[in-house]
């Protein structure tokens, strides 16, 4: 495919960081982690994708998440924070807020319906959609702003909500290789003579690894997959500082039955850039976003072991009808063409089983809510898990 090609001042940023992972390779005898890798090519200082000032969203970013889309999305995702808001879960923590649209969209909605919440916190690493997120709250709800702080940690203890919207897919994965019977483990090296600066390197799965694999229904041989030990540690850490509410992750991704189906044979690791999608994590280094889908089985687990319980799995789709989505569009006169026909685009996407609708899944994680959410009241796929 052919990828345009970034300004002089993005190729030098990419550079730099990929001396700077160069480096770590020799350092570590001629190979590195694709996890590691993953975590600078995304995360390292004011170089990584995530930590540097290239606009990541939108129409002139890399790709478009759901408040992107539509602020139908937040505001039908409002409704169910109200039904947890009147159980006293009045704090509310977004993991990854991005531009700070899902976070705008939720206050207004959730002041028009009577239930602001206590304080809307904020965990996000990007130095620069930290700014963004600051700029949108100002501009969209300046009068709500008092209520609003960014976080760099997890705090000690949270009771309230948490959300996390395109989150688990950005976390750092290993690669593992079935071969012949054997446990591989995907490694990254450094050979800039053959005319690429990183490489992939296939050796003898770390014991974490190896383990975590032989959990899992892999085929024997010529077979390709990811395994998210990152993000299954943040469920952990979540579980572990979660006095009392609900945690909500919306992500793209299946159960460990599909996840790991043997027709998925090369895994589902995708980088986009420039809103293109291909399966190169080594081309320009911090200049695009790597992701994989997500294994809901895998989170559904680590929650339990975090002592939380699983209140819910279902798709996008039917999370949004069942929180009301049909209501919201139709508060706006399908009669107003101008104001309707975007919406109407956007709830395509979000809802369509070609587009958002299917592909992406909504899990809930909690401890001591009694009170089913109704947003699984119908379409619950817990059983899939």
């Amino acid at each position: 495919m052919q990828l345009p090609a970034p300004p002089a001042e993005a190729l030098a940023l990419s550079a730099v960081l990929g001396r700077l992972i160069a480096a770590e390779i020799e350092r570590g005898g001629g190979r590195l982690s694709f996890a590691r890798y993953m975590e600078l090519a995304l995360y390292a200082p004011g170089l990584g994708y995530y930590m540097a000032g290239a606009r990541k969203l939108g129409r002139d970013g890399d790709f478009d998440t759901a408040p992107e889309i539509s602020r139908l999305y937040g505001r039908t995702l409002a409704r169910q924070l109200r039904q947890l808001a009147a159980s006293g879960l009045d704090e509310i923590l977004e993991i990854g807020a991005g531009s700070g649209a899902l976070a705008a969209d939720i206050l207004l909605e959730l002041e028009r319906l009577g239930c602001v919440p206590r304080r809307y916190l904020m965990l996000e690493l990007s130095p620069d959609l930290r700014e963004r997120s600051r700029d949108t709250l100002a501009a969209r709800a300046p009068h709500l702003l008092e209520r609003v702080a960014w976080l760099n940690q997890l705090p000690p203890r949270f009771a309230g909500i948490v959300l996390g919207n395109e989150v688990l897919d950005a976390m750092p994965v290993h690669r593992v290789i079935r071969c012949k019977g054997d446990t591989l483990e995907g490694f990254v090296q450094h050979d800039a003579a053959e005319g690429r600066s990183f490489l992939d390197l296939e050796w003898p799965a770390s014991d974490v690894v190896r383990r975590a694999a032989e959990e899992l229904p892999l085929p024997d041989d010529d077979y390709r997959t990811e395994i998210q030990l990152v993000a299954r540690g943040f469920i952990r850490s979540l579980g572990a500082i979660l006095e009392r509410g609900v945690a909500l992750f919306f992500d793209y991704g299946f159960p460990r039955h599909e996840y790991y189906h043997p027709q998925r044979n090369r895994g589902t690791l995708m980088c986009h850039y420039r809103h293109r999608t291909h399966d190169d994590p080594y081309f320009l280094p911090g200049l695009q976003d790597i992701t994989t889908h997500v294994d809901f089985s895998a989170i559904a687990g680590a929650g339990r072991e975090a002592g939380l319980d699983l209140l819910g799995y279902t798709s996008q789709a039917q999370f949004l009808v069942n929180c009301g989505f049909t209501d919201v569009l139709a508060e706006t006169p399908a009669d107003d063409a101008a104001v309707y026909a975007p919406l109407a685009a956007g709830a395509q996407k979000l809802l369509s089983p070609a587009e958002m609708g299917e592909l992406f899944k909504v899990i809930a994680l909690g401890r001591g809510v009694p009170e089913p959410l109704f947003c699984f009241a119908r379409g619950d796929r817990r059983h899939t898990l």
